[in-house]
């Protein structure tokens, strides 16, 4: 009974033997097409925006109020930090009493003083003008000995001192008109007192820190109760803006790089939602630790759930082919090399067969010379099939793109 089990089991491998021995061994093989071929370079990286704005306090002071979180959108102006204003408050309202006090000054000096003196001007103006007829008559008087000299000295006496009146008059008027000493001073003196106001709201704003553009808050170092040194980074805001990632990509593919060039990209956080980008910034420097190149690309219309930092996969086409020849890139011996080869089922054998290879992507691969459509091309990855061999080709078609 055994004996004739070993005997079948003889015979059928004989036979299959024999069949691959007249048929050829059957093998998978990819069938060259024609299609279109988009070739892309990948790369990681991050999103970014254009800049980012350091928010930090003008002068030191104790953190009282924090009305807003991090990851928070802002707007143009928002509080986002309040400092202790005791003293600031103190000289506000200190500055605003001296601007009131100056303005005081200057109205009194509009409304009262000058209309004053220039009553004084007028009463002074007659009493020269009488004490004038006064010595007029006097001086005939004198003429024709009617009165001694000495009344005349009396009458020219009260002229002097009239006069004399006349011109402190005349110069209190002048001092207190716009164009006067007195009113010049009044004016310094209110300048002075609102400079000094100015000087104390300034202070008193410094106390209150604002967005200085709509944004997103993407750090924060600080805490209600903290003291807030001047110039030190309390929050880190990323203002509106074109949105960009920034990508490393492997100096070999430098040469193949143009300002200009579609991309498609898609955060880590959500790979099934793609968007489109651009190429618009290649480094002119290369990273010697790690054999890359700075690249960035711009986001037209950038969805709303990228963030600042998130990482995000990018493919840029770098080259396009249209109805070209196109197999499986593991299909190419060598495809590395400067001379790439394939495995071409050609009369019933394994054909070695050189190939010039163009355009790469995808798993996918261009043939330019020596394959041409229909053809069927043995996997690299059938390494038990050498050149010259017979065999039997079973398509599985192309590889999946």
């Amino acid at each position: 009974m055994r004996v004739g089990v070993a005997v079948a089991i003889g015979v059928v491998c004989a036979g299959y033997a024999a069949r691959n021995l007249i048929f050829g061994t059957s093998v998978p093989v990819y069938v060259a097409v024609v299609e279109d071929l988009t070739q892309s370079v990948v790369a990681s990286g991050q999103v970014i925006t254009p800049r980012r704005v350091a928010i930090a306090a003008e002068s030191t002071g104790r953190v009282v109020r924090i009305p807003v979180e991090e990851g928070q959108r802002v707007t143009r102006g928002q509080v986002l930090i309040e400092q202790d204003q005791t003293d600031e408050l103190a000289a506000l309202a200190q500055a605003k009493a001296a601007v009131s006090q100056a303005e005081a000054k200057l109205a009194q000096l509009d409304a009262l003083t000058l209309p004053a003196a220039e009553q004084a001007l007028k009463q002074a103006e007659a009493n020269v003008k009488q004490a004038q007829q006064q010595y007029q008559r006097t001086k005939d008087l004198v003429a024709k000995n009617f009165v001694s000299q000495a009344q005349l000295d009396d009458v020219q006496r009260n002229l002097d001192v009239a006069t004399s009146q006349l011109r402190a008059a005349q110069l209190q008027v002048e001092t207190n008109r716009p164009t006067g000493s007195d009113y010049r001073l009044a004016k310094t003196a209110l300048g002075q007192a609102n400079a000094t106001l100015q000087v104390a709201q300034a202070r008193f704003d410094q106390t209150v820190l604002r967005a200085p553009a709509d944004g997103i808050l993407i750090g924060r170092n600080v805490e209600p109760g903290d003291v807030a040194e001047a110039g030190k980074q309390l929050m880190l805001l990323a203002p509106d803006g074109e949105t960009q990632l920034v990508v490393q990509i492997d100096e070999k593919n430098l040469a193949q790089l143009e300002l200009g060039e579609k991309a498609l990209a898609s955060a880590d956080a959500y790979p099934e939602r793609r968007f489109p980008a651009e190429v618009v910034y290649v480094n002119p420097g290369i990273d010697p630790l790690r054999g890359s190149v700075e690249v960035k690309l711009k986001v037209p219309d950038p969805p709303d759930y990228l963030r600042q930092d998130m990482t995000v996969s990018v493919d840029i086409a770098v080259g396009k082919r249209a109805h070209t020849v196109v197999v499986p890139t593991d299909a190419i011996h060598d495809a590395g090399s400067a001379q790439p080869w394939v495995l071409v089922v050609r009369d019933g054998r394994a054909t070695r067969q050189p190939v010039k290879v163009g355009l790469r992507g995808d798993g996918r691969s261009e043939v330019l010379d020596g394959v041409v459509a229909g053809d069927a091309l043995i996997p690299a990855t059938s390494v038990m099939v050498q050149a010259g061999q017979r065999v039997r080709g079973a398509p599985v078609g192309l590889a999946a793109h």
